[in-house]
């Protein structure tokens, strides 16, 4: 064999040989990032709960409110930071006082997300929330001006009523007196809310909660107390499959 062949394939030889070292050293960088990833992904799953959790001292400070039936301290965490992060579908920011779950679902009755509470989040489902204002918890009672009209309210029956419903409220909400009731609302610390949320075929619920305090991850912390359950609330084509 000539020098000149020699050298090319000597040259191929070494040319293979770098490729094929690259190719393992991208493969194996690969593997290491996965198993970090992975382990990470553990690591952010076992941190969930510590997340969500609420300090001991804010249930000793309110621990005499909490002794009451129906009610709570919940964190809810802001959905752009933790949505698909953590195990907990939603990542933390849904809440549901009714099945008493951070967990995105059915029955989820408020959300946080860009420092906003939002309420209603499935198909025809809806909401309504109020800033109270400065009132204290324990003076938002059924009988309070700005819980009379979500008290009495009567959802729609049909899915058509629903629709016609959001069409304007979901732009300008819905007034009573001197309320108006939206979807959405900024979150401040230091005040008191009231929301009523209707899941159809699942919960109807109106609760009043008062936010303690905007941490410094951007979650909230919200001390809350149910104030009345009305009957699960079905549309027309549910109570006609029922009937069936």
């Amino acid at each position: 064999m000539s020098y000149r062949r020699s050298l090319a394939a000597l040259s191929l030889f070494l040319f293979c040989l770098t490729a094929c070292t690259e190719a393992r050293a991208q493969a194996d960088e690969r593997e290491r990032a996965v198993a970090e990833a992975e382990s990470l992904r553990e690591q952010i799953k076992l941190k969930g709960p510590a997340l969500l959790s609420v300090p001991a001292e804010d249930r000793e400070r309110h621990a005499e409110f909490l002794a009451r039936p129906e009610t709570g301290l919940v964190r809810l965490l802001p959905r752009e930071k933790w949505d698909n992060v953590l195990a907990t579908r939603g990542g933390g920011s849904c809440y549901s006082f009714h099945a008493l779950t951070h967990e995105y679902g059915d029955t989820s009755d408020i959300g946080l997300e860009q420092e906003r509470f939002r309420v209603g989040f499935h198909g025809a489902d809806f909401g309504f929330i109020n800033l109270v204002g400065d009132a204290p918890l324990e003076e938002v009672t059924l009988e309070h001006p700005s819980v009379v009209f979500l008290a009495s309210y009567v959802p729609p029956g049909t899915r058509a009523e629903v629709d016609k419903l959001w069409a304007t409220y979901a732009s300008a909400g819905l007034r009573s007196g001197e309320y108006v009731y939206r979807h959405s609302l900024p979150a401040q610390a230091g005040k008191t809310y009231v929301l009523r949320s209707v899941s159809y075929g699942d919960a109807d619920t109106l609760v009043a909660f008062r936010v303690l305090r905007k941490d410094s991850d951007g979650s909230y912390v919200l001390l809350w107390k149910t104030l009345k359950k009305f009957p699960k609330p079905l549309l027309g084509r549910t109570v006609a499959a029922a009937g069936q």
